[in-house]
């Protein structure tokens, strides 16, 4: 996610030459321009809200702390902004992912930070080519609803953690899924994107029967819930996923985060359709 809002400055208007005998009217206010929000800002906003990226506990997400003596393994490791929090944490960092390119820019984007060693690994995990009980921390973001056999792939980082290791997993909710598939391209649910919707009690039952003990099970994520459908309709590209309903819902967004009960409703509408759905999980 960006990290930083793309302002612009509003600009008055300028006072016009008045005819002579004329009477100058002086306008009322002049007329300044609002400064566009960036979806992505008000997305990380929002997340660090609901728990993530805790940089005085140094904690990825509440109740899952990062220190400089794990090994932090991600699968499915992305653009690699949670790998990047652990690296910077000194932490020991194994980044995976079946893209080889990102594993690559993953790879270099770690390499000036403070993490004591950096892997990369390009891998389907099946199987992950790592030693058994490698891992304190492994993490698995928004994956298992794109891979053919969630349970061999839940056996794998099973496989490479050590006892006592901690997992911190997450799926889309299926209230959320099953809105955006009545409005998302046909491809968005299709190999190699989502291709199995996972109901609350079933993603707690592939962890348990992976031999995890479950430690919580939360939700977050209204915000882009609501904003996803949108983006489907404004046929923007996502680079640059600027338009006025895109905008104004970011907006929306933060008010209502800056509004003294925002807190209380924000809560309550992640309950309602959390975009994501996050368990931690410990290997006994």
């Amino acid at each position: 996610m960006r990290k930083f809002i793309r302002g612009l400055l509003g600009i008055g208007k300028k006072d016009v030459a008045v005819p002579g005998g004329a009477i100058p009217v002086t306008p009322s206010a002049p007329s300044v321009a609002v400064a566009p929000v960036d979806s992505f800002h008000i997305g990380l906003r929002d997340a660090l809200a609901s728990g993530w990226y805790l940089q005085q506990s140094d904690e990825l997400y509440r109740g899952f702390a990062i220190s400089s003596e794990d090994v932090v393994l991600d699968v499915g490791c992305g653009d690699g902004g949670n790998s990047l929090f652990c690296a910077n944490r000194g932490a020991h960092v194994i980044v995976a992912d079946i893209d080889a390119h990102k594993v690559e820019s993953t790879r270099l984007r770690l390499a000036g930070t403070q993490a004591r060693l950096v892997q990369a690994v390009v891998s389907d995990a099946n199987p992950l080519l790592l030693e058994d009980g490698i891992a304190s921390k492994v993490i698995s973001m928004e994956v298992l609803e794109h891979v053919d056999d969630p349970a061999q792939f839940l056996s794998e980082l099973v496989r490479v953690g050590k006892k006592g290791a901690q997992y911190l997993l997450s799926v889309p909710d299926p209230v959320q899924e099953h809105l955006q598939k009545k409005v998302a391209p046909a491809s968005h649910f299709e190999k190699p994107n989502h291709i199995r919707i996972i109901q609350r009690d079933e993603f707690e039952k592939m962890v348990t029967d992976a031999g995890l003990v479950i430690e919580g099970h939360e939700y977050y994520g209204f915000y882009w819930s609501v904003w996803w459908l949108f983006f489907w309709v404004c046929k923007v590209d996502l680079s640059n996923p600027r338009h006025p309903l895109l905008d104004s819902w970011a907006k929306t967004w933060e008010i209502l985060m800056d509004s003294p009960n925002g807190e209380h409703v924000r809560n309550a509408l992640n309950d309602f359709m959390p975009k994501s759905q996050v368990i931690i999980a410990r290997k006994p």
